[in-house]
């Protein structure tokens, strides 16, 4: 197998592991469908490109998590971005009472939503959350019990949801 197969192979292997994962942490961070769609195929065509080479599977998917959360905050930066408009409430297509919890969880503050994002979903220990975040663990295990906090008082318990 030549080196072109071999990358090819090895992005095609990259792809089908994690699309899912920087799929969702790019929906949780920008909220709409089309911008996580867009960011994750810039995550993909930024690691082809770079083409780097890792000692784990645990450094690969940190690697592009934390390339997914630099590509969202510079979606936010973009002229584009800043100057658009949200859909009217009345033109969405989601059903209301779809999804109430990730409802919830989308209205927090970006702060409050990428860890529990990481912890919850990607299951990332607190330790391993601040390294990709680059804060300290102390920082992210508050920001996860505020987060809590918030959705327990916005929902009014479990049983409520």
């Amino acid at each position: 197998m030549d080196a072109q197969s071999e990358l090819n192979a090895k992005i095609a292997r990259i792809v089908r592991t994690y699309q899912s994962n920087i799929l969702r942490l790019a929906y949780a961070y920008v909220r709409n469908t089309q911008d996580a769609e867009d960011i994750a195929q810039e995550v993909f065509l930024a690691f082809m490109k770079a083409a780097p080479a890792f000692t784990n599977a645990e450094h690969e998917k940190a690697y592009l998590l934390r390339a997914t959360i630099n590509r969202c905050k510079n979606h936010f930066k973009s002229g584009w971005i800043k100057n658009r408009r949200p859909m009217p409430e009345t033109m969405r297509y989601e059903a209301p009472e779809a999804s109430s919890m990730l409802h919830y969880v989308l209205a927090l503050e970006e702060k409050y939503r990428m860890p529990l994002h990481l912890y919850y979903y990607e299951g990332y220990s607190i330790k391993e959350i601040a390294k990709i975040m680059g804060e300290k663990s102390a920082t992210i295990g508050t920001r996860l019990a505020r987060a809590r906090e918030t959705l327990k008082t916005r929902i009014g318990g479990i049983e409520n949801v």
